[in-house]
């Protein structure tokens, strides 16, 4: 389900991942903790996926959300797999090169997950089959979000969202 408008947490998002510079002047940096925002720099290289998941479930846990995690968790690892992609394949210069920005916002009853690569590509749900190995990323993050959409990025690149509702009980 995509379509979700653009709201205060994702503006914070846009402002605290896309503050319109070269993807080759940012520097890595260790997270940045908020009362409801999170973010972290992520290096082009196949481990960031597992510092994405940990960063998740640390800032979950920080917020009372451990439940989450398990979607959460999933929808992460498929956004910054996508992310290393098209970062590493596209407009990186070199592995390991240009960073992957996560992004965890509380705000309102929702958590919003996002992600930002240097890639102009458009993600799309591609033509999975039983037999294929990979092509299920998006149709993971639709099934296990309440809705996920992106957004290009000032000059080149973009951020793709999920957005997961808070119940009662997490």
């Amino acid at each position: 389900m995509t379509g979700e408008r653009v709201d205060e947490a994702h503006a914070w998002l846009w402002s605290a991942i896309a503050r319109g510079e070269p993807w080759a002047d940012r520097a890595l940096s260790p997270m940045s903790l908020g009362a409801n925002a999170i973010t972290l720099d992520l290096a082009a290289v196949p481990e960031c996926v597992r510092e994405a998941r940990d960063f998740a479930r640390k800032g979950l846990a920080g917020w009372g959300l451990t439940a989450m995690y398990d979607d959460v968790g999933l929808v992460v690892s498929e956004l910054v797999t996508n992310a290393l992609r098209h970062a590493v394949g596209g407009a990186a210069r070199a592995f390991g090169d240009t960073p992957i920005t996560l992004g965890l916002v509380r705000a309102d009853g929702r958590l919003t997950c996002a992600v930002a690569d240097p890639s102009d590509e458009v993600p799309t749900q591609g033509e999975a089959d039983f037999v294929s190995q990979s092509g299920r990323g998006l149709y993971l993050v639709d099934a296990f979000s309440d809705s996920w959409n992106w957004t290009p990025l000032y000059g080149h690149g973009k951020v793709v969202w999920a957005i997961f509702t808070i119940r009662r009980g997490y």
